[in-house]
């Protein structure tokens, strides 16, 4: 692997303007010596996210701002997606939040639900939260790192811990909701985390 390729001991780009997402990957990153921004803090525009698959948007979003920065820029595009509903929201998962108020996760949640209940769809009512990481370049080059985190849609809503879908998804192996579970520790178990993994298995330690 080529020198220029190590993100390692460089200024890095989180191309998000979400400050919970830069703190979770901030945290997530911490094993490595890096000078950390983000696109907000560049006061680099979000670009519109017109793909209909995580690795497309997330690419949109990293290689937007690798061309404005200059820098190494790492992006992400996550969401939920169920089984029962063909995949979706998938990459609408924020989507389905829109209200005339802003975004609303109470919204969507229910969206969920009531779309199970009226497909009568069996239990347990399979999910998977997904996450692709897209590492860009300034010249065009990148990498792509994928992590999903299996698990069932629950209901009621459980936990006011965690943020978007979380309350009513309880990954494999846990009795608890995402919106049960402490922030960090989530952030060891989660998608995302699962997508780091193979980061840093790319980069090594």
């Amino acid at each position: 692997m080529s020198v220029t390729r190590d993100i390692r001991r460089q200024t890095l780009v989180i191309a998000t303007h979400n400050q919970g997402k830069l703190e979770e990957c901030a945290d997530l990153l911490k094993r490595y010596n890096l000078s950390l921004t983000s696109a907000k803090e560049l006061g680099l525009p979000e670009p519109e996210e017109t793909e209909t698959s995580f690795v497309g948007n997330a690419r949109i979003k990293a290689h937007a701002a690798a061309r404005a920065s200059g820098l190494p820029s790492l992006a992400d595009d996550s969401g939920i997606a169920i089984d029962a509903l063909n995949g979706a929201p998938g990459v609408y998962t924020a989507d389905w939040a829109e209200t005339d108020q802003g975004r609303d996760f109470v919204v969507a949640m229910t969206k969920a639900h009531e779309l199970l209940e009226k497909k009568s769809a069996p239990y347990p009512r399979r999910a998977q939260f997904c996450c692709t990481l897209v590492l860009a370049w300034p010249d065009g080059h990148d990498l792509v790192f994928a992590g999903e985190m299996p698990g069932q849609i629950v209901w009621p809503m459980r936990g006011e811990l965690g943020h978007g879908y979380d309350p009513i998804f309880q990954p494999d192996g846990f009795d608890v909701t995402f919106g049960e579970m402490d922030r960090w520790e989530k952030n060891k178990i989660s998608h995302r985390a699962k997508a780091f993994d193979k980061l840093y298995d790319h980069f090594g330690d």
